[in-house]
């Protein structure tokens, strides 16, 4: 990965660890992408699911996704850990990134612990999604997995100027900059809503860094 002239924050003595805290944005595309489609075209070929199937199957897994977003973002991500490790573990996880919130480098999740918890999540998927419809399932996951990764992204470097793209750009560095405690979904407010974190961005009564 090219070197950016930005410094980032530290994290390991270790040049070797520390190269892999850091990934290039179009990293997470070229390893997830065909890694979908090669699941997809399994899936079709062992099963041909029909295409209310894949409808259903894709619908199901998005809105898995968003629940997973919230509650890793939400319940993991912002643990109010105890120990000097566990404060380690939730600050190389995400406290660096509300630290430098715009380093580039740490915006998209590194590979290697990508891949790691997504084997986890397929070995839970093998224990409750019925063989059928595993590999699509898990296809589809991947790919919201994805949408979340680059509307990060874009929330920290692109303009996002249509109303969905704003919204979501506002939204989500008015959890960085605004009221705490709120605002965990990245790539929707839906769980938000559900749980009762959700706080109107553009209301003029919050203080915070105007975006």
């Amino acid at each position: 990965m090219q070197k950016s002239s930005r410094k980032s924050i530290r994290l390991f003595k270790s040049d070797f660890l520390e190269s892999l805290s850091h990934i290039n944005p179009i990293t997470p595309l070229l390893f997830w992408g065909p890694t979908v489609i090669f699941l997809l075209v399994k899936s079709q070929g062992e099963f041909a699911l029909s295409g209310p199937e894949n409808m259903m199957v894709f619908v199901f897994a998005l809105i898995f996704w968003t629940l997973t977003e919230y509650t890793m973002h939400r319940y993991v991500f912002h643990y109010k850990a105890k120990t000097p490790l566990g404060k380690r573990f939730i600050y190389l996880f995400h406290g660096i990134h509300h630290d430098d919130p715009q380093d580039p480098t740490r915006l998209v999740f590194p590979l290697l612990p990508a891949v790691l918890i997504m084997g986890l999540f397929f070995l839970f998927f093998k224990l409750v999604i019925p063989e059928k419809f595993l590999l699509s399932f898990t296809a589809f996951f991947i790919v919201g997995y994805l949408c979340y990764d680059y509307i990060h992204y874009a929330t920290h470097h692109w303009p996002m100027k249509g109303p969905i793209g704003r919204f979501l750009r506002v939204y989500h560095l008015k959890h960085h900059y605004g009221v705490k405690g709120v605002r965990f979904g990245v790539s929707n407010p839906l769980w938000d809503l559900v749980f009762k974190t959700y706080v109107n961005p553009f209301s003029k009564k919050e203080e915070g860094q105007t975006l």
